[in-house]
């Protein structure tokens, strides 16, 4: 996992249900852990663009349901500064589903568009990606 050059606004708290985006058979997803997250007291940890959660599968197929996955959000609504100045955001929020920490998506393929910050991080989601943002 590398670091990314953008400043991402955190916009997505532990304990919200976001969609996943690819054919791994979880539709919604719950994310209850931010991967090397670290907050100050007091405040709920947030994820954003390109990085890795812990969630379970809330919707989807029943072998699927009530599962603990690795995700990585892949688009937030809120926007964020990328370093060139270009401030983006996308129309929902979503994440792709992984089979392991390392990075390997469970699914084949990925529905709308992903983030550039994402596939600068995440070489084997790059490698799926067909459209990216």
């Amino acid at each position: 996992m590398q670091a990314v050059r953008s400043r991402i606004t955190k916009a997505i708290p532990v304990g919200s249900q976001i969609e996943t985006c690819d054919n791994s058979g979880a539709k919604v997803i719950k994310i209850f852990t931010v991967v090397g997250g670290k907050t100050t007291k007091g405040k709920y940890p947030a994820a954003g663009v390109a990085d890795l959660v812990t969630a379970s599968v809330r919707r989807g197929r029943p072998d699927m349901r009530k599962q603990v996955v690795y995700a990585v959000i892949v688009r937030q609504k809120k926007e964020y500064r990328r370093s060139d100045g270009i401030r983006i955001k996308f129309e929902d929020n979503s994440a792709v589903v992984l089979k392991d920490d390392k990075g390997n998506p469970k699914g084949t393929i990925f529905k709308g568009a992903i983030a550039k910050e994402v596939c600068e991080r995440w070489p084997g989601i790059a490698k799926i990606a067909s459209i990216v943002v």
